[in-house]
């Protein structure tokens, strides 16, 4: 159709406002009003003419416009015949025809044809999809406004992830939250519901008209670098990892590898004892007001040579669950002692015995691994504050597993085969009791105590009982229990845990005094180490002599054991002498005393020759001393170099940092801020090659070690022989009797010494053995 006759569109605002005022437009533009009864005047075109000549009408009144015929026919009247052919006439001639109208033109026609139901329908429809446009556009900017705000979030997300990975992970879990996932795809809540990210882009698509790429191959993109930054943070965090934790493995296995050298395992690595004995036995069998306590065994650690048969039978208030009704005592530890059920000759026959320290009572010393986890601020420094710390659940599991662990019946094996004859087992009061207060795991290390006497008994091994901690601490130190003031005889509660102690000795005596017993306790020790030099002489005199009475009148009748109290053995002459079954305890290290511990290598084994026999023989005559003298502890230690030997957090005297860390500016109690040893530092003493790993020691140092532990035993079997402390530690090895004979610094029997002190003793330190190590 030729441009000049193309009918323009009436705007839809035009038309509405036509539509309400009922508006026809003339052939001069002009708005000419048409009321309700002139429309009403009009037939209706479906009822009274055919449709041709409908439209015919409707043609004619339009407003002449590009050619079209201006008709002057009145409302209502029909053309008469001749005017209609005169108006075909003149289309034909024009070159249009009705059939040849545009569509637009036909809709305009009928747009300015009087108002039928089909105007109203037409106009419904226009209305309807300028109003779908609308909508369309309305969403297509509401799409766009949530696109900027997530890649805004996005923005934020990344950000986050660049500074705090623990960040990024709350505000990723936050913006989640406004979100969900269904099928994989993320949608996000709006007004209007949930739209989903790829049908937004779908459609901003195919509005844009489908031409260039995606947002979604853009976030795509942005989502394969995202996933390619968090795999990158990944790798350097598994790296740093790798980092600090293959360093600390290698540092543990180092340890683990010296503590294994050093006679003992770190009680963490102990597995679950199989248990089988309690295979078949119904838990039901355990009486209901017992199940769950001490007496039950399903609540036992360790079972092993238990029995495990339910009595609540008590002797001495003190429970026999899981003993065997039979023993035997017919075993011996070697064929140069009597079995146990033969008399000992105490006096003329040595006791070789052997400590079984940090076992029962903990000590940092022997078992660092109980304390090296914790810090300086948890002020854990002995078994008070470690029970303590760990609290009543965790301490009973902790050292339960230490108990079960630490020793075993190959334990006992290994010291028989070793050449010894007696075993003293330190235990402290909980084993017993426990007081008000009190966090110590209460009455479980009682029944390992009985087991290891049964352990020994099996091997042929007498057993010297020490109550190693009493209530209160006896002397202040960590391996009674409790580091710090003395409350034991002395202080506010001093004499009620005087009173306690022997009240525990009622308890323990009378149950030692039962017939399975006679042969197998042959030592009684009233209480480890009490620190007379800080506590009232005549106090502790009369303690003892209590003690002493208590565990007579209980027909207890072996040997009972009572310290020297550090007072010297020459001050015990005249002192508690009417109990011929009484034996002095004395503990004899170089290490502990300034004027022995800068000692050269040399003078060192000729003060054990000299000094401790001299001591022994003037102790053992009751003219100038107490009378049956032993020593309880010994060492071949040299130094004070072992972790913790001095208290935990504590360094040397010999490297001059005893006490720096518990006491600044140091003490006046003895604590040495300078170096200590025979150099005076000049060459500078160090503790490296003392704590090193036995196997790395020159034959030089493995030379002295072993000549000075036999001059050590030759010395004190001038009295009535000796226990050395202790069987086994974790890393100190120097004070493990079982690494030194890996090592070969110990003998491998305790009677076959190729060393006494009527040889003479080398100059070491001219056989090229340095003296500040």
């Amino acid at each position: 159709m030729p441009p000049s006759s193309r009918v323009p569109r009436e705007s839809p605002v035009r038309r509405e406002r036509r539509r309400k005022t009922h508006q026809r437009v003339d052939s001069n533009g002009d708005l000419n009003q048409q009321t309700d009864d002139q429309y009403s005047e009009s037939p209706s075109p479906s009822k009274s003419r055919p449709k041709r000549t409908q439209h015919r009408e409707r043609r004619s009144s339009r407003p002449p416009e590009s050619g079209y015929i201006k008709t002057t026919a009145t409302t209502g009247a029909a053309l008469s015949a001749g005017q209609l052919a005169q108006l075909d006439q003149l289309n034909r001639k024009l070159g249009w025809d009705e059939q040849d109208v545009e569509p637009n033109v036909r809709q305009r026609d009928l747009r300015d044809a009087p108002r039928t139901r089909r105007d109203v329908a037409l106009n419904r429809e226009s209305e309807e999809q300028e109003a779908e446009r609308e909508r369309r556009r309305r969403e297509h900017r509401e799409r766009k406004r949530r696109r900027r705000e997530e890649e805004r979030a996005a923005a934020l997300e990344t950000e986050a992830e660049d500074t705090d990975h623990r960040t990024y992970a709350h505000t990723k879990h936050r913006r989640r939250k406004r979100e969900r996932v269904v099928s994989g795809q993320r949608l996000e809540r709006g007004s209007e519901g949930y739209y989903s990210e790829k049908e937004e882009i779908r459609d901003d698509v195919r509005l844009r008209g489908g031409g260039g790429s995606s947002d979604l191959d853009y976030d795509k993109d942005q989502r394969r670098r995202k996933r390619r930054k968090r795999i990158f943070i990944g790798l350097g965090i598994l790296i740093l990892f790798l980092a600090i934790v293959i360093p600390i493995g290698v540092v543990l296995s180092q340890k683990k590898a010296a503590g294994s050298q050093a006679g003992g395992a770190a009680t963490s690595n102990a597995t679950q004892p199989a248990n089988s004995n309690l295979n078949g036995l119904s838990e039901s069998s355990i009486p209901s007001s017992y199940q769950g306590t001490n007496l039950d065994p399903f609540t036992w650690y360790d079972t092993t040579d238990y029995n495990v048969t339910f009595t609540s039978e008590l002797v001495g208030g003190l429970s026999v669950m899981g003993l065997n009704s039979t023993w035997d005592d017919s075993k011996r530890a070697n064929d140069k002692v009597p079995a146990l059920q033969d008399s000992w000759q105490y006096g003329t026959m040595p006791v070789r015995g052997i400590n079984l320290g940090g076992w029962l009572s903990i000590e940092p010393v022997i078992t660092p691994s109980l304390f090296q986890s914790y810090t300086t601020h948890d002020n854990v420094i002995d078994e008070y504050t470690l029970t303590q710390k760990l609290g009543a659940t965790n301490a009973k599991t902790t050292l339960e597993k230490h108990y079960s662990s630490f020793v075993s019946e190959q334990t006992f094996a290994d010291i028989q085969a070793a050449g010894f004859d007696h075993v003293r087992i330190p235990f402290s009061y909980w084993a017993v009791i426990t007081y008000d207060g009190d966090p110590y795991v209460g009455n479980v290390s009682w029944r390992y105590l009985l087991r290891g006497v049964e352990w020994a008994r099996k091997y042929g091994l007498r057993v010297n009982l020490d109550l190693h901690g009493a209530p209160g601490s006896q002397n202040g130190w960590n391996h009674s229990g409790r580091q710090g003031a003395i409350g034991w005889l002395n202080g506010t509660d001093g004499a009620l845990n005087g009173d306690r102690t022997i009240a525990i000795h009622e308890q323990l005596s009378t149950f030692f005094m039962q017939t399975r017993y006679k042969n197998i306790i042959a030592m009684y020790g009233l209480v480890n180490e009490p620190r007379m030099v800080e506590l009232n002489t005549a106090t502790v005199l009369n303690w003892t002599q209590t003690a002493i009475t208590t565990v007579r009148s209980n027909n207890y009748t072996g040997l009972i054991v009572f310290g020297d109290g550090f007072m010297g053995l020459d001050k015990w002459q005249g002192q508690l002498q009417n109990d011929k079954s009484l034996l002095l305890d004395v503990h004899q290290y170089v290490i502990f005393n300034v004027q022995q511990i800068v000692l050269n290598h040399h003078d060192k084994i000729k003060f054990a020759c000299e000094g401790w026999t001299q001591q022994a023989t003037r102790s053992m005559n009751t003219a100038t001393g107490f009378g049956p003298t032993l020593c309880g502890e010994w060492s071949q230690a040299d130094t004070d170099c072992a972790q913790y030997l001095n208290n935990v957090g504590v360094g040397s005297r010999w490297e001059g940092t005893l006490n720096m860390i518990n006491t600044p500016g140091g003490s006046s109690d003895g604590s040495q801020l300078s170096p200590t040893c025979p150099t005076a530092n000049s060459p500078q003493c160090s503790c490296a090659n003392a704590n090193a790993d036995p196997s790395t020691y020159s034959a030089e140092y493995k030379q002295w070690l072993l000549m000075f532990a036999e001059a050590q035993m030759h010395s004190f079997e001038q009295g009535w022989g000796w226990f050395y402390w202790t069987w086994q530690t974790e890393t100190a090895a120097q004070w493990s009797y079982k690494a030194g004979l890996a090592a070969g610094t110990m003998p491998n029997m305790t009677w076959t010494r190729a060393f006494d002190c009527s040889q003479n003793i080398p100059d070491f330190g001219g056989l090229g053995l340095p003296e500040n190590y």
